[in-house]
């Protein structure tokens, strides 16, 4: 893997409209796991790029409802096949972390690059993602100085009154000794 610009050169790029500016383009020092299907346990379908590109459509399922407006990204997924999907470069911000604190820090997205993995709380993760989620994470450490192993969270580690995501099956020791 390689980041060239900001983008991973090997990955899928597709532009989310749902991106600013960090305040300090220098300061990216947390990783930050997230997971998401949509709907909730389905996999393979168009929706979380309709998600993160504005453009999933209330009426396509029940649970878009309450969704369909919001303004959200990630810099990158990795579906359960292992493929990846970068949409917002790793130097801006995406809105993956909305109200979030990470060691008495707070506006995680400011300083944060978010990786969805393609999946529930309640289910595995594929050993291809946790591949490819290795191999990015050495690369974005590589790249970034003040990334290293130890500035790795989950969601539901930053926003633990309102997330749960990776979820109790995302294996953590796992990750940890491919690192």
């Amino acid at each position: 893997m390689e980041i060239k610009q900001h983008q991973l050169t090997s990955a899928t790029q597709i532009k989310s409209p749902n991106f600013d500016d960090r305040p300090n383009e220098q300061d990216i020092s947390l990783i930050v796991i997230h997971c998401i299907s949509l709907p909730e346990g389905c996999f393979n379908t168009p929706h979380i790029k309709q998600l993160f590109c504005n453009q999933l459509q209330a009426k396509d399922h029940p649970s878009f409802k309450a969704i369909c407006e919001l303004k959200v990204s990630s810099h990158i997924l990795i579906d359960r096949n292992g493929k990846i999907t970068q949409y917002v470069p790793f130097n801006k911000r995406a809105w993956h972390a909305g109200l979030s604190q990470y060691k008495n820090r707070t506006a995680c997205n400011d300083f944060s690059i978010g990786i969805e993995l393609e999946g529930t709380d309640k289910t595995s993760y594929t050993p291809k993602q946790y591949q490819q989620l290795t191999q990015l994470i050495k690369c974005l450490i590589t790249h970034y100085p003040k990334l290293n192993k130890q500035s790795i969270t989950g969601h539901s580690d930053i926003a633990p009154q309102r997330k749960t995501d990776p979820g109790e099956f995302f294996d953590w020791d796992l990750l940890k000794a491919a690192l």
